[in-house]
């Protein structure tokens, strides 16, 4: 489902990061049919790997002839071959999720395009895609279908503490995944149902602030609440790490880039 073109400039991309030794891994579509055999087309190649390695990343790629640019420096960069691109991701859009060393030390190697490569961990692709809710795209069935594969062998402790304060997405995405599959609710252990629960009956975290979490799961619609209704981004300082310049530059694209 991947032209001859496109297949040429993914494998060339993967042999030229690695021949670098620029460290990455490979998630999307390909890590989406490595551990749920879900198998879908593709329109890029997506690259993850640790922002203070970006620069050198985009620099190799250009040696190379190809166009490369940081398209929303807070979490993306992308490098061209004509129509075909990959994108290079260094932290989920709403500033969450930063790749760091973890994703290297649990990520599996795998043969993509004949080129040796590694893989994103499943925890890793659950954690990033829980936070994707956007009207035109919401995850959630990528989650489930990772969760009913790989449930049973899945590092349900080092998960749950990716989402750090955020467990409350991570808790919310298991009780669906529960509703889809309800023969599978084995997959995901007692024990973490157990522990978000109580935190749940227990926890009052930001309760009474002033804030939107929203703006962690869509760009685009609860913009209302932080523009009109006196709610504090939670994308921003002193609750994220996002820019409010980057901010701005990611709600401008609504529309012109998915």
């Amino acid at each position: 489902m991947i032209s001859a073109p496109a297949r040429l400039f993914y494998a060339d991309t993967l042999r030229t990061l690695t021949e670098a030794e620029i460290p990455f891994v490979v998630g999307g579509a390909f890590a989406l049919k490595h551990y749920a055999g879900i198998a879908r087309g593709t329109k890029d190649l997506d690259v993850f790997l640790c922002h203070r390695d970006l620069p050198r990343a985009l620099e190799t790629l250009r040696d190379k002839g190809y166009t490369a640019e940081e398209t929303f420096p807070h979490w993306l960069a992308k490098a061209w071959c004509g129509d075909h691109f990959v994108d290079l991701i260094h932290a989920s859009a709403n500033g969450l999720c930063q790749v760091d060393e973890q994703w290297f030390s649990s990520a599996v190697t795998v043969t993509i395009f004949d080129e040796p490569a590694l893989l994103c961990p499943a925890e890793e692709m659950i954690w990033s895609k829980c936070f994707v809710m956007e009207r035109e795209r919401f995850d959630g069935a990528d989650i489930y279908h990772l969760v009913a594969a790989k449930g049973e062998s899945l590092d349900w402790g080092r998960l749950i503490a990716r989402f750090g304060e955020h467990w409350r997405v991570l808790l919310g995405h298991l009780v669906f995944f529960t509703f889809v599959y309800p023969r599978e609710r084995g997959r995901v252990p007692a024990w973490v149902f157990d522990e978000l629960l109580e935190r749940l009956g227990n926890g009052r975290a930001r309760e009474e602030l002033p804030v939107c979490n929203g703006t962690l799961l869509s760009r685009e619609q609860y913009i209302v609440d932080v523009t009109e209704r006196g709610y504090a981004d939670a994308r921003l300082p002193p609750f994220g790490n996002v820019p409010r310049a980057e901010i701005v530059r990611w709600t401008d694209a609504i529309g012109k880039i998915k």
